[in-house]
C-alpha cells in the first residue's frame, strides 16, 4: 500500500523545491536554531549522548516549522537511526484505538519511505492494544509533517508510524512496553518522535502558564505530572498520550534526562496573542 500525502500544500508546500526551501527557512528562521544542520553519523560512542525520543509539534511548517526544527536539528547532528517510531494524536476519529500502519510505503513531495514491517508486525504482537489499522493514517497529518523534515537530509530511514486514540497512563505503558521488547529483540537502532501541540486557542498569557506545567514535565521525563496537569488544569495538549509513551520508553531504553529545546506559540510568529496554540521542541537523551 502506497500512503499518498494528505496535507502537501496545507501543512507545507507540495512542490519539492518549494518544500525545500522553506525547511531551510524553518531552520534559519529567529525562532529556529540559525542554521542548517550536517547528517551525522549514528554510533555507540560511549560519551556521546544517544537520543531515545523526541516531542515535536505539528502544525503548518508556517507556524510551527521553526520550533520543530529544533529538535530536528538535534536529530540531524545526532546521526539518523534504521527507524523512526513516529506517535502521534489521532485527529479524524478514524481507526481504531491504537492504529499502526503495519507496511507498504509512504510518500510525499520529497520521495517516498518504507515502513519498517518487521518491527510493527513485532509491535503488534508484544502488545494487548495495538491494532493494524490504516484507516487511521489516511487523512491524519500528524506523522505526515515531520517526514519531510526528515527527508531533507536522507531517505536512508524507516518508519512505524501510529495514532493513538485512547490515550491514558495504561495504553502509554502498553504501547511503551512493546517499543522497548520490540527494539531489543530485533536489535533495531530506533529513536521516537511524540507528535503534539500544546495548549489551543487560549490567549498566549493563559497559554504559556499551562504549558509551562507541561515543560516541567516533560524536562523531568515524569507521564504522572503530565497527566495530572492536562486533566486538573484541563489543558488541551493533542498528543500526550504519545508523549507519555515516549517518555517511558526512553527511560526503559537508557534516557537519563528529558531537555526542552525551544518553546514558543503561534502568536510569536502572527502577532496575534488573543488566542494560540503552544509548541515545543524536545529531547530525551
Amino acid at each position: 500500500m502506497i500512503r499518498k500525502p494528505a496535507v502537501a500544500g496545507l501543512f507545507y508546500d507540495k512542490n519539492p523545491s518549494e518544500l525545500k526551501k522553506t525547511i531551510e527557512w524553518c531552520f534559519n528562521h529567529k525562532l529556529g536554531p540559525g542554521k542548517v544542520p550536517e547528517l551525522g553519523i549514528s554510533d555507540d560512542d560511549p560519551n556521546k549522548d544517544n537520543i531515545y525520543g523526541a516531542v515535536v509539534p505539528h502544525a503548518g511548517y508556517s507556524y510551527s516549522g521553526p520550533i520543530a526544527a529544533h529538535a530536528y536539528c538535534e536529530i540531524v547532528e545526532n546521526g539518523f537511526p534504521e527507524t523512526f517510531i513516529i506517535l502521534c494524536p489521532n485527529h479524524t476519529g478514524l481507526g481504531t484505538g491504537i492504529s499502526i500502519f503495519k507496511e507498504g510505503i509512504w510518500s510525499t513531495p520529497l520521495g517516498n519511505i518504507e515502513v519498517d514491517e518487521e518491527f510493527a508486525e513485532e509491535m503488534i504482537i508484544n502488545s494487548d492494544l495495538i491494532d493494524s489499522d490504516t484507516s487511521a493514517h489516511i487523512r491524519e497529518h500528524s506523522c505526515e509533517v515531520h517526514l519531510p523534515f526528515l527527508q531533507y537530509f536522507s531517505n536512508d530511514f524507516k518508519i512505524v508510524p501510529i495514532v493513538i486514540w485512547m490515550q491514558d497512563m495504561e495504553s502509554g505503558s502498553d504501547i511503551a512496553n512493546s517499543i522497548t521488547k520490540t527494539a531489543k529483540k530485533l536489535g533495531r537502532s530506533i529513536l521516537m518522535i511524540a507528535s503534539t501541540d500544546l495548549t489551543h486557542y487560549e490567549s498566549k498569557q493563559i497559554a504559556e502558564k499551562k504549558d509551562k506545567l507541561i515543560l516541567d514535565a516533560i524536562s523531568n521525563m515524569d507521564e504522572h505530572s503530565l497527566l495530572k496537569a492536562v486533566e486538573d488544569f484541563r489543558i488541551s495538549m493533542c498528543g500526550y498520550g504519545p508523549t507519555i509513551a515516549v517518555i517511558k520508553a526512553s527511560r526503559s531504553l537508557g534516557a537519563k534526562k528529558g531537555k526542552i529545546l525551544k518553546y514558543a506559540t503561534s502568536g510569536d510568529i502572527s502577532g496575534d496573542l488573543s488566542s494560540v496554540v503552544g509548541y515545543c521542541s524536545a529531547i530525551f537523551d
